[in-house]
């Protein structure tokens, strides 16, 4: 059954968000700084070691009444996750587009060498404008922007976790996996893979 369009609904339903968001930061807080925590289980996605729980940021960027962020309440959340063990992040160039990816970076600067960051390219977003084109883009020139464009938006010298967001059925595979591993052995990219 299809949904009404209906933007005081859609209002209700961000606002739940962002309220149960903050309840949970509030009940940690209220468990106290004192009381022990146990060591997070970590899990491997290949030779990558993550925390068993992650933390994926797609929201962060937005509300679904506005295009503006609550970029601080976030940014709090993102911390707070590592305070609890969170060492495994997800966001992506679409996230925003590129909001997720800034506001991530921002929040995981402090720590940034003690958490893993995965993201995506796949999409034909532009870059400096973030207009978004029709179908996808996995042309090796554009990848290679696309990262370039991450590692600024994410504060960081290189991405721990590199998907490719959809296929792009112009562009064969190997020609992604070949700028992929020139990537890698420039140090910008650890691993990759598929989403």
């Amino acid at each position: 059954m299809k949904q009404p369009n209906n933007p005081k609904r859609r209002a209700l339903l961000a606002s739940a968000c962002i309220g149960g968001s903050l309840l949970s930061l509030a009940m940690l807080e209220a468990r106290g700084q004192g009381a022990p925590k146990s060591a997070p289980k970590k899990r491997f996605l290949g030779k990558l070691e993550v925390s068993c729980l992650g933390l994926g940021v797609q929201n962060m960027g937005r509300k679904y009444d506005t295009s503006v962020p609550y970029r601080p309440e976030m940014i709090a959340v993102i911390r707070r996750a590592f305070e609890e063990g969170v060492t495994f992040f997800d966001t992506a160039e679409a996230y925003g587009p590129f909001e997720s990816e800034r506001i991530l970076g921002e929040a995981v600067a402090p720590f940034r060498k003690k958490v893993v960051i995965a993201t995506k390219f796949g999409f034909d977003i532009d870059q400096k404008t973030g207009k978004r084109g029709p179908g996808r883009n996995s042309k090796p020139e554009h990848i290679k922007v696309v990262v370039h464009h991450m590692l600024k938006r994410l504060r960081t010298d290189y991405i721990d976790l590199l998907y490719q967001h959809r296929v792009d059925p112009e562009v064969p595979i190997e020609d992604v996996a070949g700028v992929v591993g020139d990537l890698m052995q420039q140090g910008k990219v650890l691993h990759w893979g598929l989403s």
